[in-house]
């Protein structure tokens, strides 16, 4: 039986005699090629990296609906009679614009349906559009030929699937033989080489490995060509990937927040996916693009979006200052004087709107309420609060490097004040924890409580209680959010993993990444391949349908940048190795171990290659890292219950001076020159 005309949006293609051809290689269509040529730091680990070695890929297997067996692709295949489908299988996320090639008798129509999830193959997309009603398929008229192509029309692109459905209708008889499916990969399209990472990691457990890459790919998958945006308004049925989201810019990449959806600049995502982009694929000039375009957005009163084109609406305080702390960690990274000189004139205006909202409590009082799902928002509100300190001390250094020292006087003052406040009226001591306001003491966040501890908020003998107490709302794939009922978040258990990191909780952070990522990651239905947005408590995929979603678990995105955290968290934490001087003139190494016997990282700035690597070893552990001479690191180095002990520094003794030891925290810290250099610790 043929599908209803509701579900399905026609096309009658004019079939060419001659094979398609597609651009095996280089940039995604006329975008110029800015990106890298080759990967900073090739090994071992890139048999980890998920994305393709070219730009034109095809199916790896085909399987009948009702999951019958897998055959080999390519391979003979036929599509025979009425209603007959096959589902074609990628073997990770792709997106991008589908060609077939065929020969066929008799007539009718071939479907072509897609799905980043196992669960919604069939003769329906799964939800894209917005609205909840189906996406529907795409559709090619056939008649009998010898050779033919069908590619899809660039409107109906599809920036996130792993199985593609073909499907036939005809009131008649047809055969229609497959002789190739190919997809033009249109994400990261500045690139002509997209497995050219600036960054890498490795570590001595696989599984991490894995879920460092497919947080990279994922980003990956959310690079793309600005003039491919999800069409707004929201179309009704169908989908349209044909909006220009540049807004003035003339960049070849912008940074969306999911590759099927929303394809929309969502300011909130960046504070996860910002960082991770710059310890993995290295792709800050894409970066810079998607800030200056919510810069573009920003209203006469100063306000930034909650959403960016076409969607521009605003009246979110949460994620008018994640636009903030993403230009700190921009400008932190590159060094980009000329890019900060001309942001800063509407930085300071972002900043006048957002400190304004701060009362006499000392406290930010939300009036902007959007924010990325939680139920509840408003007032002295714990996670704005928290947002509200790092933009205010990030904002401090940002002044310092533009040449505002009032600014950055003030800032830093309204932040200490701001943080005697939050510890004061926000924290409940009777739970271990903060509350979700100053008044609402039903819950105790999960965003909330993780970003207290990212950001040092609370005093250092409330952070492990803090870091338990989230821990109670673990389950066996995860951590769930207190609020949001029932839903795990790839956002919240991002802030949360660094959190524990960041509390020197190593085994609580491993442990969470390993049950979250690492669930979805070997789900057999997911996409094996990158980082869903959210799911619910049963294991389905249903993120948000209570809340939002219309009860539609196939409009959840399953690659999603919000939820790439533990790519920037293993870099950063397990690796150690951080940027604390624009471009990395100065920088930090300090490692946490967990339960893990060896790892090692890097990434680029402007300035060159920054590399650490560590081993244990009986006795103690090797530690050896790289950066560009003429920069500064200090390195902090992990003891035993007995210090540091014996301390051998590029093969020679060094006797720890009692200025090497914090008063603080009673770590050894050394401060040492750029280049390549090498340690041993025996306790």
């Amino acid at each position: 039986m043929m599908l209803s005309l509701t579900l399905l949006i026609t096309f009658i293609a004019i079939l060419s005699q001659q094979r398609a051809a597609v651009t095996a290689a280089g940039c995604w269509r006329n975008t110029a090629c800015t990106g890298p040529k080759t990967a900073a730091f090739p090994g071992d680990w890139d048999k980890y990296n998920y994305a393709p070695t070219n730009r034109v890929v095809s199916p790896i297997s085909y399987f009948p609906p009702g999951g019958g067996a897998s055959t080999n692709f390519p391979g003979a295949v036929s599509l025979k009679g009425n209603n007959q489908q096959l589902i074609f299988d990628f073997g990770k996320l792709v997106g991008g614009i589908v060609t077939v090639s065929y020969s066929a008798t008799g007539a009718g129509n071939l479907g072509m349906a897609f799905t980043e999830a196992n669960n919604w193959t069939g003769e329906a997309s799964d939800s894209s559009n917005g609205s909840f009603n189906p996406d529907g398929a795409v559709i090619a008229a056939v008649t009998t030929t010898a050779e033919a192509n069908f590619t899809m029309p660039d409107a109906k692109l599809r920036g996130g699937f792993r199985y593609l459905t073909l499907f036939t209708q005809t009131t008649n008889q047809i055969n229609i033989n497959i002789h190739d499916i190919t997809v033009e990969i249109a994400f990261q399209p500045s690139w002509s080489n997209l497995r050219a990472y600036q960054g890498y990691f490795s570590c001595s457990d696989p599984l991490l490995n894995k879920i460092w890459y497919a947080g990279a790919y994922t980003l990956q998958t959310n690079a793309i060509p600005p003039q491919t945006g999800r069409q707004f308004p929201i179309l009704g049925s169908s989908w349209s990937n044909d909006y220009d989201l540049s807004l003035g810019t003339t960049s070849g990449t912008i940074y969306v927040d999911g590759s099927k959806r929303d394809r929309t600049v969502w300011p909130g995502d960046l504070a996860i996916a910002v960082p991770s982009i710059l310890v993995s694929t290295g792709d800050w000039e894409g970066v810079a693009n998607t800030l200056q375009v919510l810069y573009n957005d920003q209203t006469s009163a100063g306000e930034l979006p909650f959403a960016g084109p076409g969607i521009n609406i605003y009246g979110s305080d949460t994620y008018h200052m994640a636009t903030l702390i993403g230009t700190y960690d921009y400008y932190l990274w590159t060094a980009d004087q000329g890019w900060l000189n001309t942001i800063y004139p509407k930085y300071q205006r972002a900043m006048a709107f957002i400190t304004g909202k701060i009362d006499g409590t000392g406290l930010l009082s939300v009036t902007g309420t959007n924010d990325w799902g939680r139920v509840s928002q408003g007032g002295h509100n714990t996670e704005a609060n928290m947002l509200m300190y790092k933009v205010l001390t990030s904002g401090s250094q940002l002044a310092t490097w533009a040449g505002d020292s009032a600014s950055s006087t003030s800032w830093v003052k309204m932040a200490a004040t701001l943080k005697t406040a939050a510890n004061k009226l926000n924290f409940d001591s009777a739970a271990g924890a903060f509350k979700d306001s100053d008044t609402d003491s039903s819950i105790h966040p999960q965003d909330g409580n993780a970003l207290a501890l990212l950001y040092s908020i609370p005093p250092s003998n409330l952070t492990l209680s803090i870091s338990t107490a989230l821990t109670k709302n673990w389950i066996s794939i995860g951590s769930l959010a207190p609020e949001l009922p029932n839903n795990l978040v790839g956002f919240g258990q991002s802030f949360e993993i660094k959190g524990h990191f960041a509390a020197h909780q190593p085994a609580r952070a491993l442990d969470l990444i390993r049950r979250a990522w690492g669930w979805y990651l070997n789900s057999p239905f997911g996409t094996a391949s990158t980082c869903i947005e959210g799911y619910l408590s049963d294991g389905s995929f249903g993120y948000r349908s209570q809340y939002g979603y219309a009860n539609d678990y196939s409009y959840t995105s399953h690659a999603h940048g919000w939820s790439t955290g533990p790519t920037d968290a293993l870099t950063s934490f397990v690796v150690g190795l951080t940027v604390t001087a624009p471009g990395g003139r100065e920088w930090n190494l300090q490692p946490q171990f967990g339960d893990l016997s060896e790892a090692e990282g890097g990434f680029t700035t402007p300035l060159g290659r920054f590399t650490a690597k560590w081993e244990l070893v009986k006795g103690g552990y090797t530690l050896a890292w790289g950066a560009p001479v003429g920069t500064k690191g200090a390195v902090v180095l992990p003891g035993s219950e007995r210090g540091v002990g014996r301390l051998m520094v590029d093969g020679r003794e060094r006797v720890v001076q009692p200025q090497d030891i914090s008063a603080k925290d009673g770590m050894v810290r050394i401060m040492v020159d750029g280049g390549e250099h090498s340690l041993v610790v025996s306790y």
